[in-house]
């Protein structure tokens, strides 16, 4: 996931070959938190995060990232009132950083209570989970967790006393397959799902095809105000951010090649290009393949470049893209990331073995050290690079947050019927209203429509002005 978290891509092999792993000097050791005693300054205890007196810090995170979020505080404002969600318990799962705190607290103010888990092991802001803890949400996330840390604090969220959920906010699956699985009669009491990533909404639909989805969903990350902004506009600014920040490269004249060449990866694309990279991309999907070739990108396989491009980034949400063949083939102090939801894209575990060397750099960085000498870099162990390495623009994740809350209102709130046990999109209406609320950052003023015209085009005066099967 995420650079999250499909159960079945655990760590092979780490603890057998842990001794050819060497340290450095920005390694933390700490006590885990799971074996410390914490209390809010309240003297809640129902907690679990790295260390509750960063909260003042994490508080002042989530002040400046409210500043850049002008579509969520909006909706907040205007739903406060009304509390849509009032008697929604909602399980999320989620990367947890300033911008999602801003969702989080968000829901709360419309009425909802709330326990919260990380989705990735990397992404966890440690002062702001502090905060949120402080501030009265049960919030069980630090960054670095181990897989069982992960799965345990999933199950903390959705196994408490006097909790029985009735709403899952999800980025990735894990939280709905584990009630699903270990918890299968508190899940038939879920009203709805709401899902935002590529791998989470796939493994929905599996459930749908299977007839073990027993819920309705909303597929969040299919809707336009996700896919156009946070797919395509937050990668392209974040995928230099973070390889910058934890590689210091500069990018003039180098070889890269992107697998995938969605919404991900066209925005990957277009900011590697603008500073100087040649670009390949690899494709499985003739329309995409022919949109980047269009955009003036070679695509190829990677086995014919694989031996020559100094930088390599997976965006496809597929498993073993990148194996351990192609890796042996990579050239001295080429990097390897990935910016995909799922951690399956990059083959970590061939990577673990008793003939090579891991050498940690720095947070999130490793040198992968071949018999010969050679050396890869690889950066956030094969999870997502932007949220390991660096930070998303809360801006954009504004226009997600907006669409996830709405998602959960509609399906908190939807008569009996009206969604069956299926994956539905967002309807196009409420696309329109995310968008609409992030224009006066902008000071943009919307042409309206005449009636002659709305009629002349078969459309309602307020929308939606396109429909359904448009492609943006």
């Amino acid at each position: 996931m995420c650079g999250g978290s499909v159960a079945s891509e655990v760590y092979l092999c780490f603890i057998a070959y842990q001794a050819s792993y060497t340290g450095s000097s920005s390694d933390e050791d700490e006590q885990s938190p799971r074996e410390k005693s914490q209390k809010t300054s309240k003297g809640s205890t129902d907690f679990c995060v790295k260390n509750i007196s960063q909260a003042a810090f994490g508080r002042r995170e989530i002040e400046i990232a409210e500043q850049e979020m002008p579509g969520i505080i909006a909706l907040r404002k205007r739903a406060m009132d009304d509390k849509p969600l009032k008697g929604a318990k909602i399980v999320g799962c989620t990367h947890i950083n300033a911008q999602t705190a801003v969702l989080i607290e968000t829901l709360v103010e419309l009425g909802a209570t709330v326990r919260w888990s990380a989705c990735n092991i990397f992404s966890t802001q440690n002062e702001v989970a502090a905060a949120l803890a402080e501030a009265g949400h049960p919030v069980f996330a630090w960054r670095g967790e181990s897989e069982e840390d992960f799965w345990w604090c999933i199950d903390k969220c959705i196994n408490a006393e006097n909790w029985q959920p009735n709403m899952i906010l999800d980025d990735g699956g894990d939280a709905t397959h584990l009630m699903l699985k270990k918890y299968p009669a508190m899940f038939k009491m879920i009203k709805g799902i709401c899902e935002e990533s590529v791998t989470g909404v796939h493994r929905l639909y599996q459930l749908s095809k299977a007839g073990k989805l027993t819920v309705p969903a909303m597929n969040v990350n299919d809707s336009v105000t996700k896919t156009m902004f946070d797919n395509l506009y937050s990668c392209r600014e974040s995928i230099i951010d973070s390889l910058k920040r934890a590689t210091d490269v500069m990018f003039g004249g180098k070889q890269v090649v992107v697998c995938g060449y969605g919404e991900v990866g066209k925005g990957c694309c277009q900011a590697l290009k603008g500073l100087g990279c040649t670009v390949y991309v690899t494709e499985i999907d003739p329309v995409c393949a022919l949109q980047g070739c269009m955009d003036g990108f070679r695509v190829v396989k990677l086995s014919e470049v694989i031996r020559q491009v100094d930088i390599l980034v997976t965006a496809t949400g597929n498993k073993n893209v990148v194996t351990r063949d192609h890796m042996d083939k990579m050239k001295n102090g080429a990097i390897v990331c990935n910016m995909g939801h799922s951690n399956t894209e990059i083959d970590v575990n061939s990577l673990r073995t008793p003939d090579l060397t891991w050498e940690k750099v720095r947070s999130q960085v490793d040198h992968i050290l071949w018999p010969d000498g050679k050396r890869i870099i690889l950066l956030a162990e094969g999870r997502l690079v932007n949220l390991s390495c660096s930070s998303v623009p809360s801006f954009v994740v504004s226009i997600t947050s907006c669409t996830q809350a709405l998602a959960l209102i509609e399906l908190f709130n939807a008569p009996a019927g009206r969604y069956k046990s299926d994956v539905y999109l967002l309807p196009k209406k409420m696309d329109e209203y995310v968008a609409s609320l992030h224009l006066p950052t902008f000071d943009a003023h919307l042409t309206e429509l005449s009636d002659e015209q709305a009629k002349y085009m078969g459309l309602n005066k307020a929308g939606p002005f396109k429909p359904n099967y448009y492609r943006y």
